[in-house]
């Protein structure tokens, strides 16, 4: 047959990628580039492959071991560049044409179209064949493939590559001032060591309903393994925001075992509530969750935490139930908030 590029969502398990390469072995296939994506749905494998087997022997055999959503599709020798290496030199053809951002973006997505759209053509399409890039508040790239659905990482990747075609941020430095809803500014500037008294006098000060709806539990003291486990680098992003030299919040940013995923979760305090803060905070980690190159942003919050649901309901995340019939888990793509974000 030849060239092939198969994707397949699978499961978060343990041996699933293994039961699909051991399936396209048997078909004679030669895995030639592998590449493992977050979606909506679970676990995106997506392989281009040199195979003698026809696209439907292929689906039906990845199907047999596990996979979901198969879709085979023809490849050509000229996919099988390395991805890093394609992707620095698309960056560098954008730094010095960023004019061409609308080609560019659709050659690094491997597109059929892409062009510009402007005001109430920018709102997000029900197709998955279509993605809309945002790049201004009243500006964005459109892009449509029709053989393979765009995936969470994907528009990602987009976002990331559209930031390169745009001027520096005006602010300097990992500090910056906030303007709440009543006019009443804070600064947010990272996590370090030197906060710990500080905030541990924000943890004592929080009702025990805002430490339950943060830590699942009232959680009286701040153990010192838990404020270490924030400052650390390794495991996340943390940022506090103060005011008249209190900090009134801390929100988090951590890594998860899941390609492509970041949890955040905030700790505000009562009288600062209500007043846009957690909205800021969140534009903030989501900003730093695109940064690093995660697709999608969850947070695990108790099902009576209404402020804390609407909050991130209002941003664009989706609400699932879990196992836990008091819990709810929230998943917004990093996209989703790409320009629109506050501060």
């Amino acid at each position: 047959m030849g060239f092939l590029r198969i994707r397949t969502t699978v499961d978060e398990r343990p041996g699933r990628l293994a039961s699909l390469a051991a399936a396209l072995a048997a078909k004679g296939g030669n895995i030639l580039g592998l590449s493992v994506q977050t979606d909506a749905n679970g676990t995106v494998d997506e392989f281009v492959t040199d195979i003698p087997a026809n696209a439907e022997a292929v689906r039906e055999a990845l199907e047999a071991a596990g996979g979901r959503e198969v879709q085979v599709v023809t490849a050509t020798a000229h996919e099988l560049t390395d991805e890093p290496t394609r992707v620095l030199l698309l960056a560098s053809r954008l730094r010095t044409t960023p004019w061409r951002l609308p080609e560019l973006l659709g050659e690094l997505l491997r597109a059929e179209d892409s062009r510009w759209v402007y005001g109430s053509e920018m709102s997000d399409l029900p197709d998955p064949t279509l993605l809309t890039v945002p790049v201004t508040a009243r500006r964005a790239i459109r892009v449509r493939r029709s053989e393979l659905p765009f995936t969470l990482t994907e528009a990602a990747r987009a976002a990331s590559f559209v930031r390169l075609a745009q001027p520096p941020a005006e602010q300097t430095g990992s500090d910056r001032e906030l303007k709440l809803s009543d006019g009443t500014e804070v600064q947010v500037r990272p996590l370090t060591g030197l906060h710990r008294e500080a905030v541990r006098d924000l943890h004592d000060r929080c009702s025990p309903e805002a430490r339950r709806f943060r830590y699942f539990t009232s959680m009286p003291v701040l153990p010192p393994k838990v404020f270490d486990r924030l400052c650390d680098r390794t495991r996340g992003h943390s940022v506090v925001a103060g005011q008249d030299g209190q900090v009134i919040a801390v929100a988090s940013l951590m890594f998860t075992p899941d390609p492509g995923i970041a949890e955040m979760a905030f700790l505000v305090e009562d009288r600062w509530q209500g007043r846009g803060l957690g909205t800021h905070l969140a534009a903030v980690l989501v900003r730093q969750a695109r940064d690093l190159g995660f697709a999608e942003v969850r947070a695990t919050l108790l099902s009576d935490n209404v402020r804390m649901r609407r909050l991130l309901v209002s941003l664009g995340a989706t609400l699932n139930h879990t196992e836990d019939p008091g819990v709810v888990e929230a998943r917004l793509a990093v996209g989703a908030m790409a320009t629109a974000s506050p501060g």
